[in-house]
């Protein structure tokens, strides 16, 4: 068991004085009622142990990707967490998720924040906190370039006789779940391959984020982004953070706010949606 800080011995002395001497329980100074000590915020924790753990899937370039050979993570995220966690004094560790798994990884305590192209639902809103949103996306096709005509509404897509392919865990399972219903959806478990299928044949789009498909076509030559600046939803991408912790919540915001606006993003952005 943790040794009680000081204060927090104090504290407990002084509720029990007050509520023994019948009068109403105050707050003694620098304590605000209904929230965890400061001695527990992630922001004082992460600068104590020198290490920010940061739980990302490592498959959604340009976001995060895991160079499995190297055991190196990559990405716009990924150099986004390295910047947060040098803001903090840290080092950064990365921690292996899944799309699946990932709230529960957060909120578990296996990770401090989840980064890599993370989408903003109100199911993991209910969960878990969002950063500031730092990028405006939505679903958009990805098919071989010759069949971009073939696909250009959500109706053309859901067709019988259409292979659709997705990953399953995430945003992009869900919409093809509440939007397919005539077409073949086909689910592939690893996000980092699914783009050879289509390439090959094997599938005939995809429906992921407009940034994803931007991202893809630039590695495959056969692909083609469909309308990607008019996607079928609005969506905005954020960091996930622990629910509760406001003072670290607040540091994220602060630090993405001034990433955003003195070319920080922006740098990481144009370097790997450049590759």
């Amino acid at each position: 068991m943790r040794p009680l800080h000081r204060r927090t011995a104090l504290s407990a002395l002084a509720l029990t004085l007050a509520t023994a001497a019948g009068g109403a329980v105050v707050a003694t100074a620098g304590e605000r009622p209904g929230r965890p000590p400061a001695d527990r915020t992630l922001l004082d924790e992460v600068r104590a142990r020198g290490e920010l753990r940061v739980c990302t899937t490592g498959d959604y370039r340009p976001f995060t990707h895991l160079d499995r050979a190297t055991g190196e993570y990559s990405g716009i995220d990924v150099d986004m967490a390295g910047d947060l966690a040098e803001s903090l004094g840290a080092e950064v560790e990365f921690t292996p998720t899944t799309w699946a798994e990932l709230l529960d990884d957060l909120t578990s305590g296996a990770c401090d924040i989840a980064m890599g192209g993370v989408s903003v639902t109100l199911d993991r809103a209910q969960e878990a906190y969002f950063s500031v949103p730092y990028l405006v996306d939505g679903k958009a096709p990805i098919a071989r370039c010759e069949d971009t005509d073939r696909f250009q509404t959500l109706e053309d897509i859901d067709q019988p006789g259409v292979r659709v392919i997705v990953n399953p865990g995430g945003t992009n399972e869900r919409f093809v779940n509440e939007n397919i219903e005539r077409a073949t959806v086909i689910r592939h478990p690893e996000n980092t391959t699914i783009f050879e299928e289509i390439v090959a044949g094997r599938a005939d789009v995809m429906i992921t984020d407009g940034s994803e498909t931007r991202y893809q076509e630039t590695l495959h030559p056969e692909l083609c982004a469909i309308n990607p600046d008019d996607p079928f939803t609005f969506a905005e991408k954020a960091y996930l953070l622990p629910r509760g912790d406001e003072e670290f919540r607040a540091y994220v915001d602060q630090w993405l706010h001034l990433a955003l606006n003195d070319g920080t993003y922006d740098g990481y952005a144009a370097r790997w949606q450049n590759n």
